[in-house]
């Protein structure tokens, strides 16, 4: 596989955060099937739901949000016709479909009906437009200001993990609560993804350069899993279960003062449903923070995007298209602007935003575009869990996680 474009979200773009514009109506021909899979949080809404409106005159456009997308994505988009004819995707989950050859290439789409794109918005592999990007996302730091300030402490103060933890030993010694702190850390993937921000943030390298052979099991390794224990630690003894879902519930019940949570999320903690005016007046964002004397947020950067399936009509294919489009059109914007940190002309940055632009400005890492990332994403994922409940060493569990990578890597012939 070659290269994959990424979206770099410099400072500038963190400000600006490029362009699109409306697509003037839905405008599909004939009857078509629109059928769209992807993850459930409120920015995806909006934009289904934009789509959904491309319905009528012999088009039906029917949608399924589900937090465990990733885990049957592949089969519903390898039977043919595939169940979805649109995906939303990021930097990880394009990879894992595109090793499986499940992608349309969008450029003749593009050259018919995405003339508003931006550049910076059409995601390439050699050479080919496979997916249009439409928002950014990044974990960051959520911290209640009012809590912090009942033990002498603010924002200045939870700069490193290493802060977070001393705030957190203040929260709990204070009374105020016993488990102050809540990482998304749900074994499979959600635990893999902690492990890799947490690593990203040493500024290490995870494979040997220009090759498939991972390189974890090192003094970076070992600090990144221990910040993950010790901030376990802090966190309710279920924190093995704990997704999205779960730490944005926490945290709308107040249960929480610090906790890294998706970008995504910030317009549902400041929103009136499912919490109180003192939680909601009290959450503050913050970027990622670093550790172990580094500098580089320990978090990455993604972006949110669409696909149309390769197993899928011609017509269902332009239509689904049309029907995205209209999905990211700066109307949807307008109408959801603090739901997500879009890609999209009319995007106005805002509080909601202000984690992820936070952490970009300060030099998070991309998400690795890497073919072979998803075996390592995997092990992490599946292989860490008895080292966070103190039932192995930190050097045994990345030997246990270089073993299942390597497996699946060979399985999948990047080895």
């Amino acid at each position: 596989m070659g290269t994959i474009k990424t979206i770099a979200l410099t400072a500038a773009a963190a400000a600006v955060l490029t362009s699109s514009s409306a697509f003037a109506g839905c405008g599909i021909n004939g009857n078509a099937n629109v059928s769209i899979l992807g993850n459930d949080f409120p920015a995806l809404h909006a934009v289904f739901s934009a789509a959904e409106q491309c319905a009528g005159d012999g088009v039906t456009v029917t949608k399924n949000h589900n937090k465990d997308y990733k885990d049957f994505m592949v089969p519903a988009l390898t039977v043919n016709p595939s169940e979805y004819s649109a995906l939303t995707v990021s930097n990880g989950t394009l990879v894992t479909l595109m090793n499986d050859d499940l992608v349309r290439p969008l450029d003749d789409l593009v050259a018919k009906h995405g003339q508003a794109l931006s550049k910076t918005q059409l995601v390439t592999v050699n050479g080919q437009v496979m997916a249009v990007a439409f928002m950014a996302n990044a974990q960051h730091l959520f911290y209640r200001s009012d809590i912090l300030s009942q033990v002498g402490m603010g924002a200045d103060d939870v700069q490193t993990y290493e802060q977070v933890l001393s705030a957190a030993k203040k929260i709990r010694a204070a009374g105020i609560m016993e488990y102050p702190v809540a990482l998304n850390t749900k074994a499979g993937w959600n635990l893999g993804e902690e492990f890799i921000n947490m690593y990203l943030g040493t500024g290490a390298d995870m494979f040997k350069p220009g090759t498939a052979q991972v390189s974890i099991n090192n003094a970076h390794g070992v600090a990144s899993l221990n910040m993950l224990k010790q901030l376990a630690e802090y966190s309710h003894p279920d924190f093995l279960t704990f997704d999205s879902n779960t730490t944005q519930a926490m945290w709308e019940g107040g249960k929480l003062a610090l906790a890294t949570m998706w970008g995504s999320r910030t317009s549902g903690v400041l929103d009136d449903e499912g919490s109180t005016k003192e939680v909601v007046m009290g959450t503050e964002f913050a970027s990622a923070p670093s550790f172990n004397g580094g500098t580089m947020p320990a978090s990455s950067l993604w972006w949110d995007g669409f696909i149309i399936s390769k197993n899928v009509s011609d017509a269902d294919a332009e239509a689904s298209f049309i029907a995205m489009m209209n999905g990211i059109s700066p109307a949807m914007v307008q109408a959801n602007n603090d739901a997500a940190t879009w890609l999209i002309k009319g995007y106005k940055p805002s509080k909601a935003s202000s984690g992820v632009t936070a952490t970009a400005m300060n030099g998070a890492a991309p998400y690795p575009m890497l073919p072979f990332i998803g075996a390592l994403h995997g092990a992490a994922g599946s292989e860490l869990s008895d080292f966070l409940q103190g039932k192995e060493s930190a050097n045994q569990a990345l030997a246990d996680m270089e073993a299942a990578y390597n497996v699946a890597a060979k399985e999948k012939g990047f080895l």
